[in-house]
């Protein structure tokens, strides 16, 4: 643990000196600038057959199913949603040192204390130049193209899906290409039977280093693979620590990701994706949380303990083009949690995903969709398993245009 602290803290120092040098030797040559603004505007109607947060009414997400019977109100809701429309900004600036490309994107799908509405959420605020940049975008353990051609939003659940704050090194580009990035920390914790107990209520998260991520893809004519890796420092801090009482831990989360696209004829792509890793869970599209409870009851002082919470997952979808109007996708994808023996009964053991639609596409940059989405959740140790299908028509019209350059 302490070498790779200490590998983190070394990698701050040179990302940070090599960024600022960087951007020192960029000088503007506007003369070829070039502006595009682009987005979308997109509803979403159909109906959740069986129940769902209310939070997350519109999607299908596993881990937002019901934990026991009637969590969530009676079933059959229907919904209307226009909370995907998104927009975005990008700049392309020739300089001395490579073209200066910045983007700010943002729709309309709240999360976190926004969580159910239609508010301006943040997606993009991202710059870069020659190899680095720096901001918030796709995190670099993440594999975008994994995403099927599918309109619910959330999509499959087992795919690494997040969007963070990092500085990226870019030493490969094109379409093979290397990528290096400090990104910013976060995990979350199950208390599970002790969440109440008032030992634990001084228990604080701390992350003193940032997640370090890499992903290296080999570009083909049929396709791609890319292998992607995470390591990160997770500790927590009992601020009400005594010497016969002292809840404080910490542990180092790991993963890796392997995944590709394959293109069968020139109709037919299939996407790809395995995972597995402990503690890197927030990095997943859908999953719960990153560390739980451990019984440790022959140790008076810690007699429970944060443990890292094991996981795997995978993704197989198809996109398939029937003619210059049509198009289907098609797919499953699930993720597993291996619970610890601290946790409650309903926690989160598993989730499952399966979509496939009809896409119609009547001219450029008009789609209309019908679509069925079936969702499953599983707990740990109750025997609970929950099904719920949601069945929608989206209608999505995107724009672009391109001010200045050549």
């Amino acid at each position: 643990m302490n070498g790779i602290r200490a590998l983190l803290r070394s990698l701050c120092v040179a990302a940070a000196t090599a960024l600022v040098v960087s951007a020192a030797a960029a000088q503007q040559t506007p003369d070829k600038s070039r502006f595009v603004i682009y987005g979308f505007a997109q509803l979403d109607m159909g109906k959740q057959i069986g129940q769902i947060n209310p939070d997350w009414y519109d999607v299908l997400r596993p881990s937002k199913l019901p934990a026991f019977e009637n969590e969530f109100g009676p079933d059959g809701q229907m919904f209307m949603s226009v909370r995907q429309t998104r927009i975005g900004f990008q700049s392309f600036v020739p300089t001395k040192a490579g073209e200066l490309f910045t983007v700010f994107e943002f729709d309309m799908f709240g999360v976190g204390a926004n969580a159910g509405q239609t508010t301006i959420r943040l997606r993009k605020a991202w710059g870069q130049i020659g190899k680095f940049g720096v901001g918030q975008n796709n995190s670099s353990f993440m594999d975008i193209d994994v995403f099927p051609n599918t309109f619910e939003y959330w999509g499959p659940n087992g795919m690494v899906f997040y969007r963070n704050i990092q500085l990226r090194y870019m030493p490969i580009q094109g379409e093979t290409f290397l990528n290096i990035a400090l990104e910013n920390p976060g995990a979350s914790a199950d208390g599970g039977q002790y969440a109440d107990r008032v030992e634990l209520s001084g228990v604080r998260a701390k992350f003193p280093l940032p997640d370090l991520t890499a992903q290296y893809r080999s570009a083909h004519p049929w396709g791609y693979v890319q292998l992607g890796a995470v390591v990160r420092d997770i500790e927590w801090v009992d601020l009400n620590a005594t010497p016969t009482s002292n809840f404080s831990g910490s542990t180092i989360g790991w993963g890796f990701s392997l995944s590709s696209n394959i293109k069968i004829k020139k109709n037919d792509v299939v996407r790809l994706q395995g995972v597995y890793g402990e503690g890197i869970q927030n990095y997943m599209n859908d999953a719960p949380v990153d560390i739980g409870i451990q019984n440790n009851f022959s140790n008076s002082v810690s007699p429970v303990i944060g443990v890292a919470l094991p996981m795997w997952s995978a993704v197989a979808f198809l996109d398939h083009t029937w003619n210059e109007k049509w198009s289907s996708a098609i797919g499953y994808s699930t993720l597993v949690v291996t619970n610890s023996d601290g946790q409650l009964q309903d926690a989160f053991h598993s989730g499952s995903y399966f979509a496939v639609n009809a896409v119609y596409s009547p001219m450029a940059n008009v789609w209309a969709a019908l679509e069925y989405t079936w969702g499953q959740r599983k707990n740990f140790s109750d025997g609970w398993i929950y099904d719920d299908n949601r069945v929608a028509l989206s209608f999505k019209y995107a724009y672009s245009t391109t001010i200045g350059g050549n």
